[in-house]
């Protein structure tokens, strides 16, 4: 069992709104009518927590995740949402609320539907597989693995990873897709041909979702206090303008990390700043005007063909990089430093000795707090910090921090990152950016 339970404390008052299907045959989303409730039982019996749930239609839902924190929706048929219904739940969603949909017994026509729509309701952040090390895998119980029925052999899948798809903001899954089925296992109603998990692995994906929803949905509501800062001068000239890295996948983790770091900086130094960032692809050649890059991401990432040799030609002519995982995520990690190892061969990360001007100006940080998450892997709450780096002619042309900080920038770090904390997240990425335009 994961010790970091960040959700159970606000779960004792969990209200659980099914979504109905008004006009649609009761089949046709209520095809297992008591998963929720049973699935809410076993968590009664598993972790002590109390519940409560409701079935409403989408036009009785309120948009305020206090009054509904959790929408549930299953079903085995294809569906859509009006352009009225789809912004009434992204409304919700960005409020805090998390949607989850469960796919009948496997059904790809509802699966496809809810993939489709869930494109068109979050068009600024596409949906995508949530790797094993996702929080949400780790929130209550450790899911790395788990048993499927049969049936799900059957169709073609031979992994034992949980396949969850989910859209995710400022580092929070706003909506989730379960591929395979859980509520039949909360239901204890499994057949071998069924594609689904078994009742075991379907009971504790349940008791994580919650346990994570209930967590997120309580931090949200500080993170959407994050300020964003725009740049309001007629001219950037004699600014730093910082240049954030596009790329296929999830590119943008935090919204307003970048201009809050930025704020901070100029308070600090009064090194004037450009607030606004602009966002391109490496293969623009604007990137040769811009002192700084800044990449980061969750996910596994890989470079369309020619970006790599780009990057590379970019710090050769004095570019500089700064990169992060943000949240700590292992996928961002492992594709960075396979990005690195390709780009220069030869000329591995390495980590910056704590003497290196760095971590002296314009803050002196020789130690720096760390969050829950990652306090329970390290085993203490403060420690050196750790940034890597490459060098090209005599200077340190990359930096990159395995663990994050941009939710540190924006004061509002993930209960679940492995992250500096708030404080040490700034004045870290001060000397970061101080390194940049100095040498």
């Amino acid at each position: 069992m994961n010790l970091i339970a960040y959700g159970l404390s606000l779960l004792l008052c969990l209200t659980t709104t099914v979504l109905s299907a008004p006009g649609a045959g009761d089949k046709e989303w209520n095809a297992t009518p008591n998963d929720v409730n049973n699935l809410l039982k076993s968590m009664k019996d598993l972790i002590n927590v109390s519940y409560k749930t409701e079935t409403a239609s989408l036009a009785q839902i309120d948009t305020d995740p206090a009054k509904n924190p959790i929408l549930y929706r299953s079903g085995h048929y294809n569906y859509s949402y009006t352009e009225e219904q789809r912004q009434k739940l992204r409304a919700y969603a960005l409020s805090g609320g998390m949607l989850i949909y469960n796919t009948g017994l496997g059904s790809a026509p509802f699966y496809r539907s809810t993939v489709r729509e869930l494109g068109l309701m979050f068009p600024e952040q596409p949906i995508q597989r949530l790797t094993s090390d996702h929080p949400i895998f780790h929130s209550y119980y450790d899911l790395d693995q788990v048993k499927y029925c049969p049936g799900v052999r059957k169709s073609g899948f031979m992994g034992n990873e949980p396949w969850f798809d989910g859209v995710e903001i400022n580092c929070r899954v706003v909506a989730l897709v379960s591929r395979w089925c859980m509520a039949v296992g909360w239901e204890d109603k499994v057949e071998p041909d069924y594609q689904a998990y078994e009742p075991s692995s379907a009971k504790k994906l349940g008791v994580n979702i919650f346990s994570y929803s209930s967590a997120m949905r309580a931090w949200a509501k500080s993170q959407a206090q994050a300020i964003k800062f725009v740049d309001k001068s007629e001219s950037g000239a004699d600014k730093v303008a910082m240049v954030q890295v596009v790329y296929d996948g999830i590119w943008k983790t935090r919204h307003a990390g970048l201009s809050v770091l930025m704020q901070t900086f100029n308070n600090k130094t009064e090194v004037p700043v450009k607030y606004a960032i602009k966002e391109t692809r490496l293969t623009d050649p604007a990137i040769f005007n811009a002192p700084l890059l800044y990449l980061t991401g969750h996910e596994f990432f890989t470079l369309r063909k020619g970006e790599a040799e780009q990057l590379k030609k970019y710090l050769e002519n004095g570019g500089f990089l700064l990169a992060e995982a943000c949240c700590g995520r292992k996928g961002f990690d492992l594709s960075f430093r396979q990005l690195m190892a390709a780009v220069f061969p030869g000329n591995a990360l390495k980590a910056i000795p704590l003497g290196n001007v760095i971590y002296q100006t314009p803050n002196d940080v020789q130690k720096v707090g760390v969050t829950p998450a990652l306090q329970q892997d390290m085993g203490m709450a403060v420690i050196p910090p750790r940034l890597e780096g490459i060098e090209l002619s005599g200077h340190v042309a990359v930096i990159y921090s395995p663990f994050g900080m941009a939710g540190g920038w924006e004061m509002s770090q993930s209960p679940y990152a492995r992250a500096y904390d708030d404080i040490s997240s700034q004045r870290l990425g001060q000397n970061i950016l101080m390194y940049a335009v100095t040498q």
